[in-house]
């Protein structure tokens, strides 16, 4: 009971903080597309024209923006779910099957595997969008708050912060579901620890009492024939 405890209070700790973290995903993401009147900087390349001192951008596609906002949003509301669950098997002091948690498990390593592109596009995205930032400016984060393309009317105050936030978020979510997935599955090894233990003390039970009756035969006397006087 103890180890379980122990699990479940991991397990409901780091669903909090991949809550937490999913947020630090969406939140910043969606106000960045906002900003950005609908456009996603991940990815997207300009050229700076000399005319003006404008940055003609060619934008790359939404999806890179929406993947990673989906993710965050699946994150959300599976962290949300599991923390209630988890805090009822707590509540009630009992655990969850072993089918249960073999879904989970797997449930885990599907995240963690959505994971992986949605950091690696913010932070790759957000590498590729700096390189022509840095062209004009001494870096990237002296950009933000600047007009620099009036033509698609986006707005930089905070894009910096933003996109930093949440590739903070998917970094660290990444790392959360990691440790949930180890957690996950533990407690199916343990699962199937203790379901071999039933299984070999169940035969050990048949045994002894194979041996019992065998014993008590060879101890009991044969009959006596009984003799017809004749």
């Amino acid at each position: 009971m103890a180890l379980t405890n122990v699990l479940l209070l991991s397990q409901i700790a780091g669903y909090v903080i991949g809550l937490i973290l999913s947020l630090c995903i969406t939140v910043p993401m969606s106000m960045h597309q906002d900003e950005f009147n609908g456009h996603c900087l991940l990815f997207s390349k300009g050229v700076w024209q000399e005319t003006d001192g404008q940055l003609l951008v060619t934008w790359a596609s939404r999806c890179y923006c929406d993947y990673v906002i989906a993710v965050g949003v699946v994150m959300f509301a599976i962290c949300l779910v599991q923390i209630y669950r988890l805090s009822m098997f707590m509540y009630k002091g009992t655990d969850s099957s072993f089918l249960s948690a073999f879904v989970e498990a797997l449930v885990c390593g599907v995240v963690c595997a959505l994971a992986v592109p949605a950091a690696a596009f913010i932070t790759l995205g957000f590498m590729s969008w700096c390189t022509n930032i840095v062209q004009r400016f001494p870096s990237c984060e002296d950009a933000a708050g600047q007009d620099i393309d009036k033509k698609d009317k986006i707005s930089t105050n905070g894009f910096y912060i933003e996109i930093g936030t949440a590739q903070f978020g998917a970094w660290g979510a990444f790392a959360t579901w990691v440790g949930l997935a180890v957690f996950s599955t533990l407690k199916v090894c343990r699962y199937h620890q203790l379901q071999n233990i039933r299984v070999s003390m169940f035969r050990e039970r048949q045994r002894l009492v194979h041996e019992g009756d065998a014993a008590s035969n060879a101890s009991t006397p044969p009959p006596q024939r009984a003799h017809v006087l004749p």
